[in-house]
């Protein structure tokens, strides 16, 4: 079973470079709008398109539990996963209102929620019942999840992303919800990427310093038990990952397998994008990183990736929010480049070559 959708196109030059010889043209001191127009440049590209569009943008969040939650790692309970999908699906989380505000098409999948939902949710517009399993396993004591398993919640997030392309959407922003997943996403991270536990662990939902480091006690305790292979990011996703995380990456291979522009949030969504791209390297010219979060692992994570974000707001509350704040910032990129004047149109005199 293949958990690529399909061989990814590649970006195209010609569009970028009409994109860019358009932004000279505008009026304007060439380059005066900056990484602007570098992201209008990058978005021509990923969409193939001079005057790409990211309007409206799909808001994929994805939800499931975590094993390792028994072992008291997360400030709040188990439970929470699930009267937070009953929140998103009620418009409660700042989720739904950024959404609101930028005209989202928002959807809910419940992965791999342990606590059962509300029998009221069961036919909810927003909400998708795509579950792999109720919550993963305590990766201390197994694998989180089969390598099966992990392809099964891969193929959810690829199948959310073709419903979000149906719909109409014209640009991704995954996020998630799931109790203890950064625990899990700081295993990963250490797994891929060889750093040692004390730079990447942060306190997730506000533990204090003492149960952060019981917090890092766990995961150096899992790893040593699971003992995950760097060179198979799927191996590692089942033995320390969680569901949420395997269906956010494959949010993000299908959506670019049709061209749309992946605006990625927080730490566990870059991880999410960190393993995708060690899956299938091409996704990495789809993604557009929204934001740097408060988590000392998502620098890391954005290290590895050669990311820079559009935002530092010293945010860290996942479900695609911060990703979801910098999403003017790709709709005013596509704006400038369909909507400005260019000298010729607005009869200025353009910039000389001698300057």
């Amino acid at each position: 079973m293949s958990v690529i959708p399909e061989r990814l196109p590649p970006r195209d030059i010609v569009a970028a470079e009409r994109a860019a010889q358009r932004l000279d043209r505008l009026t304007k001191p060439p380059g005066s709008l900056g990484r602007l127009e570098r992201l209008a440049v990058a978005l021509a590209a990923i969409q193939g398109e001079e005057r790409p569009r990211v309007a409206p943008p799909g808001v994929l969040v994805f939800a499931a539990d975590h094993g390792v939650a028994a072992e008291g790692v997360s400030a709040f309970p188990q439970v929470v996963t699930a009267q937070m999908v009953a929140n998103f699906a009620a418009g409660g989380a700042a989720i739904n209102v950024f959404a609101r505000q930028h005209g989202a098409r928002l959807e809910v999948t419940d992965v791999g929620v342990a606590t059962p939902l509300p029998e009221r949710l069961a036919d909810h517009p927003q909400l998708v019942h795509d579950r792999v399993r109720p919550g993963t396993a305590n990766m201390l004591e197994s694998d989180a999840m089969r390598r099966e398993e992990a392809e099964r919640a891969i193929q959810a997030g690829v199948r959310a992303a073709e419903r979000a392309v149906a719909a109409g959407c014209r640009c991704l922003i995954v996020g998630e919800m799931g109790i203890a997943n950064t625990t899990a996403s700081s295993a990963l991270l250490a797994v891929l990427t060889g750093e040692p536990l004390d730079r990447l662990v942060g306190p997730g939902t506000g533990i204090d310093a003492a149960r952060l480091a019981h917090k890092r006690a766990v995961i150096e305790r899992a790893l040593a038990a699971r003992r995950p292979d760097p060179a198979d990011p799927l191996g590692a996703l089942a033995a320390v990952g969680g569901l949420e995380i395997a269906a956010m990456a494959g949010a993000l291979l299908g959506g670019a397998s049709h061209r749309l522009p992946l605006l990625v949030d927080g730490f566990i969504a870059t991880l999410a994008a960190l393993i995708a791209c060690r899956l299938e390297p091409a996704l990495r010219d789809y993604l557009v990183f929204g934001h740097r979060s408060r988590e000392p692992g998502h620098e890391l994570a954005l290290a590895a990736l050669e990311a820079h974000p559009l935002l530092d707001l010293e945010l860290c509350l996942g479900e695609g929010s911060g990703a979801a704040l910098a999403f003017p910032l790709l709709d005013s990129a596509c704006r400038m480049l369909a909507e400005m004047a260019t000298f010729d149109d607005a009869g200025i005199a353009g910039a000389s070559v001698d300057g």
